[in-house]
């Protein structure tokens, strides 16, 4: 007998799904330049966000030829690894879902979808790239947002699991098991495409440099011989923050939230972090704030400690000494390591 196609009911009007990053970089504007320096900024949309690129060095062209290639390769990155680019490699492995075949990928992919397939295997399944099958959730902005049927969510749930990822290193390919599965990088492709823009930078010989996309914030060296200023936002009060956090030196400071990406049904807030294990919202944490000297200490954290929450983060802290959290619960209250909160200015 066929399984009957499941219903459900489109939203009477359209509801716009918001979306806020959720850290504020304050005062990265240009600023009166020191003697010799000068300082430039750029944006562009990459990665489905705005990303934000200051950089300060001998002479405007010098930077602007730096930073061209900061974003080049940023972009390159992004066209491979994003879904919602048609002709990207993730697309291509998407589109095969069950035929067997294998996409060969770029070493930067196979990077990507190992360090995934680890944090799965780390995090109990908390984190699954596989997420994408659950393609009845719409975040995007300008979508029309509403929430699954019970009975869509549960056929879409059947495609969830980082098992059905099959990754060869050897022949360097990938593929996924089963139709009807997809992938969804987007909790852990963002850092390390830009973290490869940071690198070319450095390459080039900047010393000071931010690179600001969508709330992940990669730093580098000091703004006009001051401390890079990061505002935390307050996941109740997104217009307003927690308190500023003062960078300089070498790091990165990303940030998960359920104020990014969201929409409200019957009174209740639907957000972009899914958990796998029920193909909904996570119901965890409200936000999360991540700071680390490097990318691989807390790439994919945020949506982890999203859907486990406070017990979960502290216990994952203490098992890794350089990572710093400040994470607020659904009942708002706060709960952060002694390095962040030490380091937070109101």
């Amino acid at each position: 007998m066929k399984d009957r196609k499941p219903t459900c009911e489109l939203p009477s009007r359209r509801r716009a799904v918001k979306a806020l990053p959720a850290l504020l970089v304050l005062g990265a504007a240009l600023q009166p330049a020191q003697a010799g320096l000068q300082q430039r900024r750029e944006s562009r949309l990459m990665l489905g966000t705005r990303v934000d690129l200051v950089a300060q060095g001998r002479s405007q062209l010098w930077l602007a030829e730096a930073m061209d290639s900061a974003f080049a390769e940023m972009a390159r990155l992004s066209a491979s690894m994003s879904r919602y680019e048609p002709g990207s490699a993730v697309s291509a492995i998407n589109k095969l879902a069950g035929k067997g075949e294998a996409m060969p990928i770029s070493a930067e992919l196979m990077a990507v979808l190992q360090t995934g397939a680890d944090l799965h295997a780390r995090t109990d399944g908390m984190f699954d790239m596989t997420v994408g099958s659950l393609k009845s959730w719409h975040f995007e902005v300008g979508s029309v947002a509403s929430v699954p049927s019970a009975a869509v969510l549960a056929r879409e749930q059947c495609f969830v699991g980082s098992a059905g990822l099959i990754l060869d290193t050897h022949a360097r390919s990938a593929r996924l098991a089963r139709a009807g599965m997809a992938l969804d990088l987007g909790g852990v492709a963002k850092l390390p495409i830009l973290a490869a823009g940071m690198q070319v930078l450095r390459d080039q010989g900047v010393k000071n440099a931010l690179i600001n996309g969508g709330g992940d914030v990669l730093y580098l060296g000091a703004n006009q011989g001051r401390p890079w200023r990061v505002g935390v936002r307050d996941p109740r009060r997104p217009q307003r923050v927690l308190g500023v956090l003062p960078l300089a030196g070498q790091g990165v400071l990303a940030a998960s939230g359920d104020y990014e990406r969201y929409f409200f049904e019957n009174g209740q807030r639907h957000h972009h972090v899914l958990d796998p294990k029920t193909g909904r919202p996570s119901l965890g944490a409200a936000g999360v704030s991540l700071w680390a000297r490097d990318v691989e200490s807390l790439n994919g954290l945020g949506a982890a400690f999203m859907i486990g929450g406070r017990e979960f983060a502290r216990d994952w802290v203490s098992r890794s000494p350089g990572l710093q959290v400040l994470l607020v619960g659904q009942d708002q209250a706060i709960w952060s390591t002694p390095g962040i909160k030490d380091a937070l200015q109101s």
